[in-house]
């Protein structure tokens, strides 16, 4: 399988496709492009009886900084149609087990995008972060249903109100991630999972998948098309145009004149 976009990078072996974030000079941040790529390996893969498992990894130590401000400020990131919405759309509903290997910053989509994987496993160099509030945002990806559930009301309100940064081991005290290993091991680990997945009943794996999320399929859907729609007012605020320019311009964000 090819991938659509340079900065994304697809290898199929074994019945094992690996996907690679390969932006590491922009810290793996996402853009259109990447997403738009993502979305089409993730989507072919999905009834393509030569893949059986999906690995979601980055390049050189790095998983992803999140999306790139760029593109967001470019107004490209609006609607359902929209190349974030498609590789959400499209990782949500992909009926195969997904491993993720992460190292390095997992920021944003970067950690909420593992709460739809089916193992994660993280180097004990990863940190994680979803600063939508800091950036005047909002959660997104239904991560205020999931993250809620996975971690209790308390821990998620740490996560996303005060935007903290968290280690590959509070990933695992949490529930995001399965495992902490040592940097290099993490995609090793990957790896093995996917190899032990690959060689199971492929329906009674599917099923299982199905079976284990049904009671979240539904619910998680309404909040990621609610999260959606108030995101996109986000990206139109005043809040999230001060947010950006501090950032580009490497100051903190001021967000006083603001009620």
């Amino acid at each position: 399988m090819q991938s659509e976009c340079a900065e994304i990078q697809a290898q199929l072996k074994d019945r094992i496709l690996e996907i690679t974030i390969n932006r590491p000079g922009r810290k793996n941040a996402l853009t259109m492009a990447m997403y738009t790529a993502m979305a089409g390996l993730l989507n072919s893969a999905a009834t393509n009886p030569d893949v059986r498992v999906a690995i979601i990894t980055g390049a050189e130590g790095i998983f992803t900084s999140g999306n790139d401000l760029t593109d967001f400020l470019g107004g490209s990131a609006d609607g359902e149609e929209s190349p974030v919405f498609q590789f959400m759309s499209a990782l949500y509903h992909f009926p195969k087990p997904v491993v993720a290997a992460v190292n390095g910053p997992a920021v944003g989509i970067g950690t909420t995008m593992l709460l739809h994987c089916d193992l994660s496993f993280a180097g004990d160099d990863a940190m994680f972060q979803m600063p939508f509030v800091d950036l005047g945002l909002c959660p997104e990806y239904g991560s205020s249903y999931l993250l809620p559930r996975i971690a209790g009301h308390a821990k998620a309100s740490e996560l996303l109100l005060l935007s903290k940064r968290f280690s590959a081991q509070e990933a695992v005290e949490i529930g995001i991630c399965n495992a902490a290993v040592a940097p290099e091991q993490a995609i090793v680990r990957a790896r093995e999972a996917a190899a032990e997945l690959a060689r199971k009943a492929p329906a009674a794996l599917r099923l299982t998948k199905q079976l284990l999320r049904r009671a979240t399929q539904e619910k998680g859907l309404e909040f990621i098309q609610d999260e959606g729609r108030y995101f996109k007012e986000r990206l139109a605020s005043d809040e999230f145009k001060e947010a950006a320019m501090a950032f580009m311009e490497k100051r903190p964000a001021d967000f006083s004149k603001f009620d």
